[in-house]
């Protein structure tokens, strides 16, 4: 009786240690594992061009000879700067330059999301949906690019022209909701003016980066709630003495 006591017990620990595992993992649409492509395998050659070559050895330069491997990350991005991604020629070009096993380059690749190690569009729009945009209405402006492009987060428009991801905090949460497009950030967004942006994106004509509100800045959206004065000049509440 006993022994068929424990022998239950133990089943029913075993069980529910199994439960708490049995969690599913969560998927991210990001690529950790690299697979050979007819554009991105160690065959395809890639070497920069003169100007980005110039451009690389002044970075290089910046470093002791010992410490090369601190210009891996600029460089990954002079390289994505020319091609339009991080392939895995780019890549093993940059760790040739800086002499260190191509497997170093690999895990600061992998590391940060800024390296975009499958192509994509000419313009790359990056959208914050972290909390302070998303109470903002980054939401709705999400809906609002996936209907008008006609893609969904992760995707590329069948012109090439748009890839469409969603971000963690852009940084810029008092100017809520966000979008980055490339280099550039779109601030103060509506729906109605993140169409704007977009149909001047189709056109090749885009429009003044920055917010799109009418404010100059991150000024408040009602005017200055202070420092409304004139500034005062030197000297101001130091003794006469001094």
């Amino acid at each position: 009786m006993l022994r068929t006591a424990f022998k239950t017990a133990a089943i029913r620990n075993v069980v529910a240690k199994r439960s708490i595992s049995s969690t599913p993992a969560a998927l991210s649409d990001k690529l950790f594992v690299h697979r050979d492509t007819s554009d991105n395998n160690a065959n395809v050659k890639f070497e920069f061009n003169a100007e980005n070559l110039k451009r690389a050895e002044e970075i290089m330069a910046k470093y002791p000879p010992q410490y090369k491997k601190g210009a891996i990350m600029p460089l990954l991005d002079l390289g994505q700067r020319q091609l339009g991604w991080t392939s895995l020629p780019v890549m093993n070009t940059v760790a040739k330059m800086v002499e260190v096993p191509p497997m170093r380059v690999y895990e600061v690749a992998t590391f940060y999301t800024m390296y975009n190690r499958e192509p994509v569009g000419k313009y790359f729009l990056q959208l914050c949906t972290t909390t302070p945009c998303q109470l903002c209405g980054s939401t709705e402006i999400l809906k609002t690019i996936e209907k008008d492009l006609g893609i969904k987060v992760g995707e590329t428009t069948k012109d090439g022209k748009f890839t469409l991801v969603e971000v963690e905090c852009a940084g810029a949460c008092v100017n809520a909701p966000v979008l980055a497009v490339n280099d550039d950030y779109y601030e103060d967004l509506t729906s109605e003016t993140t169409i704007k942006v977009l149909q001047s994106l189709k056109a090749g004509k885009p429009i003044k980066a920055g917010p799109q509100s009418g404010r100059l800045t991150c000024e408040p959206k009602g005017g200055l709630t202070s420092l409304t004065s004139e500034p005062t000049g030197p000297g101001f509440m130091i003794r006469p003495d001094l």
